[in-house]
């Protein structure tokens, strides 16, 4: 168990795991992931979301010990997702007097997950109903598709904290000194981030609230400088780039493709712009993703693939389209020895972009870079940075 202190009442429950290697099967996570927890001891007990199946038992040894002795009065459901809800009906069954304090969604979706019968047990509640602990009063906060439709959080009025489900979540386990940045912007725009509206109006609800520590239901808990925090989420969750520069994401067969991105990104550093580079092929999909929606300008460079586009582009390009890829610029640059249709597709997927633009000359290789590929180049540089 991470040592986290909350406080004398709200104790953290959670656990670390470094033995999982992809996050929902998908993410990289080399720094492990945190599955976290809460308990509330009052007059009433209150636990705050379950963990993992894969700690089961270091989460149960967690609770019964600062437990000390005594019973959960409530099981607090924020979100439904296995990594925090697989142990709800065992607990249930260790407990029996137990209530689960669920949205009407997470209570229609519970016999989906579990073969109780939580009907005598469910508490249900909506926005602004408030469940009295004794000094301590949690007030409902519906937070659908953040990511799933069930979602609500809790905020602790008296110590004026948010349980904020998996908002303000990181990879990364509790016990690894990390930037909290990075991996929270990977976190954000992989998992959350197609529901940047739904996020925005959960900012409005918190901007009524005084905040004083969120708790995530992964990474770390958050006590100082808060508005940092959440000028992120508003930067993420409205589509605006963070910062100024150029993701080059590219796919390259035998290298020649390799080798014209590698010069373009020296025309875009020679020109005072921070450029982010990624093999499509063989770079973190996810941390791809993440700098395309961190920095203001994209450029795609890709070979033609059996008439169609290099798999590991499309992929990438895939990945955009779902999470909602926005308000950029963007530039393209293909290459084909015979009929070459990459630039085409890839403007396809830039032309069904939200407020994005398309910039001027679309780069075409044949086979190599030629001296007229470099004044192409240079030309689509202008373009980019005119924008």
């Amino acid at each position: 168990m991470s040592n986290v202190t909350i406080s004398n009442a709200i104790r953290y429950i959670g656990c670390d795991d470094h033995k999982i290697d992809l996050f929902e099967s998908q993410y990289p996570v080399p720094n492990g992931v945190s599955y976290n927890s809460y308990l509330i001891l009052d007059e009433k007990v209150a636990v705050m979301d379950t963990a993992d199946r894969r700690v089961s038992e270091e989460w149960f040894a967690n609770l019964e010990r600062e437990l000390g002795g005594r019973t959960p009065d409530y099981l607090v459901v924020s979100h439904l997702e296995p990594d925090h809800a697989y142990n709800i009906q065992r607990l249930c069954e260790k407990y029996p007097a137990m209530q689960v304090v669920a949205s009407a969604k997470a209570v229609q979706m519970l016999p989906q997950f579990f073969t109780m019968d939580f009907s005598p047990r469910t508490v249900t509640v909506k926005e602004g109903d408030t469940l009295s602990l004794g000094s301590h009063t949690l007030t409902f906060i519906m937070a659908p598709m953040i990511h799933w439709p069930e979602v609500m959080m809790e905020y602790e009025s008296t110590e004026k904290v948010l349980f904020a489900a998996d908002g303000f979540g990181k990879f990364g386990a509790l016990d690894v000194e990390e930037d909290w940045a990075c991996e929270a912007r990977r976190y954000y725009f992989n998992i959350v981030g197609k529901f940047g509206p739904s996020v925005q109006t959960l900012l409005k609800k918190a901007a009524k609230l005084d905040i004083q520590t969120i708790c995530p239901l992964h990474g770390p808990i958050l006590q100082e400088n808060l508005g940092y925090y959440i000028e992120k989420y508003d930067i993420w969750s409205s589509y605006r780039p963070e910062d100024e520069g150029v993701t080059l994401a590219y796919a390259s067969i035998h290298g020649n493709t390799a080798i014209a991105a590698k010069k373009l990104a020296e025309m875009l550093e020679a020109r005072g712009q921070k450029v982010s580079m990624f093999d499509l092929a063989r770079d973190s999909m996810s941390e791809a993703v993440e700098d395309a929606f961190r920095y203001d300008k994209l450029v795609l460079a890709a070979p033609t693939y059996d008439a169609s586009l290099f798999p590991c582009m499309e992929d990438f390009l895939y990945h955009l389209k779902v999470k909602n890829y926005q308000k950029r610029t963007i530039g393209i640059m293909e290459n084909g020895s015979w009929a070459p249709a990459a630039g085409r597709l890839m403007k396809a997927y830039a032309d069904g972009f939200k407020n994005c633009t398309v910039v001027e000359p679309l780069v075409s290789i044949r086979s190599t870079v030629k001296e007229s590929t470099v004044k192409d180049m240079e030309a689509m540089v202008d373009a980019l940075l005119s924008k």
